[in-house]
């Protein structure tokens, strides 16, 4: 029997190389901000689409973290929208 291999987060695991890896990472983590702040705005979809610009079945995927269907660009213009400033920050590996 094989050892199972281990992995330091959920998306090496899922993801063929390590920028895929990175980059579901971050936008996971934008999805993850951009829901906190819905949400400490007690908006419904519809209120929190109408404030970020998008459909509200698109709102729906957002907080249900389906990061496959958003990219960086995408979510980025979601915060922006939101009054919110996106900064990218590097550490080493």
């Amino acid at each position: 029997m094989r050892k199972p291999r281990a992995f330091a987060s959920v998306w090496d695991a899922i993801a063929d190389t390590p920028d895929e890896a990175a980059n579901l990472r971050a936008r996971a983590e934008l999805m993850q901000q951009v829901t906190a702040i819905i949400k400490a705005n007690g908006w419904k979809q519809t209120e929190a689409a109408a404030h970020c610009g998008v459909t509200q079945p698109r709102m729906n995927d957002l907080l249900r973290g389906r990061v496959s269907r958003f990219s960086l660009d995408a979510l980025v213009t979601i915060a922006t929208a939101l009054g919110r400033r996106v900064r990218i920050e590097l550490d080493a590996a």
